[in-house]
């Protein structure tokens, strides 16, 4: 029986409002726990809580907390189930970031498990003879796939922080790739709008296609035999098997009959890497999120820094004043991303500075409240004399105060396209997240430096923004998401819609978005701003432009005994599930 994916669960289902409601619906100490004076309303349950972008993978997780595990177990469970639930996404084949909150030692870890470069790989490798950016190689090819981190940082943070076994997080996974998913209209629409790209290599056309590579329709099941046996491989074996067993040996066989680049040698090196949280302090609230590789956490740190300096509550969510103060706020953290961030293994990344209140209260002097600065005119700062450097988001809360906000992906949608025969895994196209020639663009517009050039066992610098709010020294907001360069941007906004403009947690996801990357200096809007509010923006020297919906954000919040979250309505089939 597929009885993961038909179970009764409540799935949580909201639209979309206006920002000046938006802007009123906030929740006080004490208050009622439904509040019928807001428009949006959140999962709430007492005993723990899964937020992902899958319905079926938040409640696999939150079956393992029903089971007795913790916090980590189950987020350890939904991300293996979401390589199953959201191959777009969800991922064996890819990497990326880990912030886990234990409430007994009260401390806080980030685990970084970002791809590395293969030892072969070298800072012109995707040059072509004239100097250029090779894009198909860069994105599309074997070469594109760094060293995979995801079976190495779930099995660590499981071994280390957990209380399961590997084998238990893992066979909820098995049974449904076994047993099959139903396919929603958006993973089938999805599926198609991408055929004639996946559907060129024998492998991805197997795993995603009917015979003939004829697309599945929605309501029908989608059956992944290869990806079972990767994961009852991993359940027998431990997590060696990914990088020294029968499942490493077809991706290298792979790799060397493709041109790529990833070897035994690559695969058995791979470390994960634990680092210190990036932390800040805002408004009485404690902020903590991701550290480099990850630029998230030092930009967060920055923009939150910075905006201590205006009265933002008084401004009003959504207002004009508020945003083009976002604006100004993103353009400059954008411009020292291009220049100071990159991997601190090698590169000294100058974290205390960038995220120091000094350089933040001299950045915020630059910042006017009545005319947009020009990209042109924005260097990257100098932070050195403060110095003493599509993806898929998943949260999670336990009942005895351990958190968990984890941030992985592909990179692209289907990362390089590419399936290792005979495993159903996808493979990460997360080179391409390197400068592969400094000043140059990447695919999401970022620009990168020498900092993040390409080097062999180098990690390549992300977006990826994991992050916590703590109240009293406690977890209090657990949120993150996925949206390329504007997943920083996203998870900013939601930590001042709540800790600013105290909204409930499901009002914070659902306000529209802005954002801005310093280059192209363009402010883009989601659907939601008043034509009254463009006119005053572009009035202040904005550039804006209308943009599509950014982020598909993964919140909880843990409030007066109970635990309340949100799953973004951006995109279909996420869900949050409580444990009663």
């Amino acid at each position: 029986m597929l009885k993961h994916m038909f179970a009764s669960i409540l799935v949580f289902g909201i639209a979309n409002a206006s920002l000046s409601t938006q802007a009123a619906n906030h929740v006080n100490e004490g208050a009622a726990i439904i509040r019928y004076d807001t428009i949006h309303h959140p999962v709430i349950g007492k005993n723990g809580m899964v937020s992902s972008q899958r319905m079926l993978a938040s409640k696999i997780g939150a079956d393992i907390l029903r089971q007795g595990g913790n916090a980590v177990d189950a987020a350890v469970a939904t991300g293996i189930a979401l390589a199953v639930t959201l191959p777009r996404a969800g991922n064996l084949g890819g990497g990326g970031f880990m912030l886990i909150h234990l409430a007994k030692q009260s401390k806080t870890i980030a685990i970084d498990y970002r791809e590395m470069a293969p030892k072969k790989a070298h800072r012109d490798m995707f040059l072509d003879g004239d100097g250029n950016v090779d894009n198909r190689k860069a994105q599309f090819s074997h070469q594109s796939s760094g060293v995979p981190g995801t079976v190495a940082g779930l099995s660590h943070a499981l071994e280390k922080y957990g209380t399961m076994s590997w084998k238990q997080v893992v066979a909820p996974a098995i049974e449904i790739a076994e047993q099959g998913i139903l396919v929603s209209y958006d993973l089938s629409e999805n599926l198609k709008s991408r055929h004639a790209w996946l559907t060129a290599n024998s492998a991805t056309k197997k795993a995603y296609y009917k015979k003939n590579g004829v697309p599945y329709e929605p309501g029908e099941i989608l059956v992944q035999p290869d990806l079972a046996w990767s994961l009852k491989r991993l359940a027998a074996h431990g997590p060696s098997e990914f990088y020294q067993g029968e499942i490493a040996k077809k991706i290298v066989a792979d790799m060397q009959a493709n041109g790529g680049l990833i070897s035994f040698e690559d695969l058995a090196s791979y470390r994960v890497a634990e680092r210190e949280a990036i932390t800040t302090s805002y408004r009485g609230y404690t902020v903590a999120s991701m550290p480099p590789t990850s630029s998230g956490g030092i930009h967060i740190a920055q923009m939150l820094n910075i905006l201590e300096h205006f009265p933002l509550k008084q401004m009003g969510a959504g207002s004009a004043d508020a945003t083009h103060l976002l604006s100004e706020v993103m353009k400059l953290a954008y411009a020292d991303r291009a220049e100071h961030l990159g991997d601190p293994d090698h590169f000294n990344v100058p974290v205390k500075g960038l995220t120091s209140k000094a350089y933040a209260k001299q950045l915020a002097n630059n910042i006017s409240l009545s005319k947009a600065m020009a990209s042109k005119d924005i260097k990257p700062g100098n932070p050195a004399p403060y110095e003493s450097p599509d993806t898929t988001h998943f949260s999670v809360m336990d009942s005895q105060g351990n958190a968990v906000s984890n941030t992985y992906t592909l990179n692209f949608s289907y990362g390089s396209g590419i399936v290792i025969p005979g495993t159903g895994i996808l493979m990460n196209n997360e080179m391409d997240d390197f400068s592969s020639k400094p000043g140059v663009p990447n695919a999401f517009g970022l620009v990168g430096g020498e900092a993040n050039a390409i080097a062999p066992t180098k990690r390549p610098l992300s977006s990826m923004t994991p992050t916590m709010i703590f109240k009293d020294d406690k977890p209090y907001v657990v949120t993150g998401s996925p949206g390329g360069s504007r997943i920083i941007t996203t998870v900013l906004q939601v930590l001042i819609n709540v800790m600013d403009h105290e909204m409930n947690i499901a009002a914070a996801v659902n306000a529209p978005r802005v954002h801005h990357q310093w280059l192209p200096d363009q402010l883009e809007l989601e659907p939601g701003y008043s034509p009254d509010t463009i006119k005053l923006l572009k009035a202040k020297g904005q550039n804006v432009k209308s943009g599509k919906t950014m982020g598909s954000v993964q919140s909880i919040m843990y409030k007066n005994g109970l635990f309340y979250g949100a799953s973004d309505p951006r995109r279909p089939d996420a869900g949050t599930v409580a444990v009663q």
